[in-house]
């Protein structure tokens, strides 16, 4: 018996900047996860990770990761993810210094 899907986001870095970020329903780039638009199909998430994967001149190290769908927007499911979307643990900046 096949395993059941559990839903994703597509998440890479920022070329630039290096943030991480999380594509959107309107295929743009948003460092919110909140803002990520959550797939619940294996083969469209296949697909739109094909399709992030291709944008190299924007994002390197796209993946997908699991979520767990929320009233506030996808909840990291794995301790990576939820270190990822707080960002750097040395000293509160960019993200440790918005409120969340």
């Amino acid at each position: 018996m096949p395993a059941t899907f559990t839903p994703k986001v597509i998440t890479a870095n920022a070329l630039i900047e290096g943030d991480v970020v999380y594509l959107t329903e309107t295929e743009t780039w948003s460092r919110h996860l909140r803002e990520a638009e959550i797939l619940t199909d294996e083969a469209d998430a296949q697909i739109r990770l094909i399709d992030a994967s291709a944008r190299v001149d924007e994002v390197v190290g796209v993946y997908l990761a699991d979520i767990a769908p929320g009233d506030a927007g996808p909840q990291p499911i794995h301790f990576r993810e939820a270190f990822r979307m707080r960002g750097p643990s040395n000293y509160a900046h960019g993200k440790q210094s918005e409120v969340l």
